[in-house]
């Protein structure tokens, strides 16, 4: 079998019995996933239809609307396994949904014009790389600190789905622009996005119909929003945290974090992160600077010796060194 890697665009050549073994030791773990015993689709398209012509009626969608997130076929989402590399070689996987197609995917899509204006408003939020040079430019480590950061163990599958809607509800309701944006009541947002968690909730895989019993799969275009969202709301636990354990800098990019902590503070503060999830499914691990360096993004933080920093591009060992052709048919990004 011919594979995309997890990342670094690379390419995996692998044993078809092999790809067959690992896929089936990843939905036997009976704590995540489990076997139906009939296709949920008919199901979730009844539910589907019934929200819109409530909202329709309620005058809250156009006609159009509903005739773009009217579920037209019933695929079944497929899961597919996508090798770390940067990892160890082809032994793990990332379970990957395919979602296109799928009776809830245009209300998927069209959530994230909705959703995305909430998200990364924080102050601690790192858009990319450009902007993290310019929030590091007139920062001096101290002797006694060091750079550190934190990331989330698998962050989907570990990301609870009730605190994920808590948290987004409470950042509809703070969102003074939501109504220039959309007819939609927060309830109606809420609604609709646990239909989609649902819809992408379970799959298929050699013939048998399986549903993902904690947390949310990758492969729905909300799902990384709501991920993130999620994070960012327990992320603002942090500043009730003990005053010694506070980062002197702390920059979030999705679930990955920059800090700059006091010398010793990092078992601490990694301790203290774990608690913050009430369900105690979000744990975290950290990486340390070595030889005065740490990797963040696409770049590599290095700590001079009068304790400023210099910022230079950094390539993991899976990067391929492949890019877009710049005069290939793609439409240009505008930042």
């Amino acid at each position: 079998m011919v594979l995309g890697a997890d990342k670094g665009r690379a390419t995996v050549v692998m044993d078809k019995t092999e790809y067959q073994q690992k896929m089936s030791t990843l939905l036997s773990d009976s704590k995540t996933y489990e076997k139906l015993d009939r296709d949920p689709t008919p199901k979730h398209k009844r539910e589907l239809v019934s929200i819109l012509q409530r909202l329709e009626k309620e005058e809250k969608i156009k006609k159009a609307d509903k005739q773009f997130l009217y579920p037209t076929s019933e695929n079944v989402p497929r899961i597919y396994g996508s090798p770390k590399i940067h990892k160890t070689i082809a032994r793990r996987f990332s379970p990957i949904v395919d979602f296109t197609g799928s009776i809830g995917y245009n209300v998927a899509k069209s959530l994230m014009d909705i959703l995305s204006p909430i998200v990364g408003q924080s102050e601690h939020h790192v858009l990319n790389s450009k902007s993290l040079a310019e929030d590091l430019k007139d920062v001096t480590l101290e002797d006694d600190e060091i750079l550190n950061s934190h990331d989330v163990v698998a962050l989907f599958t570990s990301t609870p789905i009730d605190l994920t809607l808590h948290i987004l509800k409470e950042g509809l309701n703070e969102d003074k622009d939501l109504k220039n944006r959309t007819l939609l009541t927060t309830d109606d947002i809420i609604e609709l996005t646990k239909f989609c968690l649902a819809t992408v909730a379970y799959f298929s895989y050699s013939g048998q119909i399986y549903r993902q019993c904690f947390g949310m799969a990758m492969g729905s275009p909300s799902t990384p929003l709501l991920a993130i969202s999620s994070w960012s709301g327990l992320s603002r636990k942090l500043s009730l945290q003990p005053r010694k354990l506070s980062p002197r800098l702390w920059k979030r990019y999705v679930d990955d974090v920059l800090e700059i902590i006091r010398k010793g503070q990092v078992d601490n503060l990694t301790d203290h992160l774990n608690t913050i999830d009430p369900t105690g499914s979000v744990k975290f691990t950290y990486e340390q600077e070595h030889n005065g360096s740490i990797p963040f993004l696409d770049t590599l933080i290095t700590r001079k010796p009068d304790g400023s920093v210099k910022l230079s591009i950094y390539r993991k060992k899976t990067h391929t060194d492949q890019y877009l052709q710049f005069s290939s048919h793609h439409p240009s990004i505008k930042n």
